[in-house]
């Protein structure tokens, strides 16, 4: 019989791009028979800088439901997976707010041992994806964790999505890898489970 996997995806997303991705994520380990948590990091932004972009104010509202993520919904799990919008090739600050809030349980050790993976999108092909995915994973090391990207696929890192200029919708092909991500994530995890 296999193992119960415990996977949280932790996410921000201002206009809906990075929550199309971790949905998809979420509901790709449900599938391969994982217990899963999707919950995002808090705005930060004031709410004149959210009213000041129709679909920033509109996301907000229309995710109002979505849990904010908390520091038990890393320490539950076995496997998490962090989704962040790319900021001048780095996480975006309500992302970096709340893995700060995890220093106690790293301290502790608490943190490690546990698989870790991450995603992106950006507004260009070299806005910073790349760099964006290295700064999470920087992280994983001092939290002891087991990084596990998607391999490979058009970002070897983990899945990235280019808005462009219109803001075009999450491609097919980044869902692909959104799913050959979150799958290989539960596979992982779970086999470390029954070491």
């Amino acid at each position: 019989m296999e193992r119960s996997v415990n996977v949280t995806v932790v996410y921000y997303s201002s206009t809906g791009t990075i929550h199309r991705i971790a949905t998809e994520i979420a509901e790709t380990a449900e599938k391969a028979g994982a217990e899963v948590r999707l919950v995002k990091a808090a705005e930060l932004a004031p709410r004149t800088a959210v009213e000041s972009r129709p679909a920033w104010a509109a996301h907000l509202e229309a995710t109002e439901d979505v849990p904010h993520a908390q520091v038990d919904d890393v320490l539950w799990a076995d496997a998490v997976i962090f989704g962040t919008p790319t900021r001048f090739g780095n996480m975006s600050a309500q992302l970096k707010q709340f893995i700060d809030t995890l220093g106690p349980a790293w301290f502790q050790g608490r943190l490690a041992g546990k698989v870790y993976s991450a995603f992106t999108s950006g507004g260009s092909t070299h806005g910073g994806m790349e760099t964006t995915l290295v700064s999470i994973y920087n992280m994983v090391c001092h939290f002891g964790g087991i990084i596990v990207p998607p391999g490979l696929n058009e970002n070897p890192y983990g899945t990235s999505h280019v808005l462009g200029s219109d803001s075009k919708p999450v491609s097919e092909l980044a869902l692909q890898s959104a799913r050959v991500q979150s799958g290989r994530v539960v596979r992982v995890a779970r086999a470390l489970k029954e070491v």
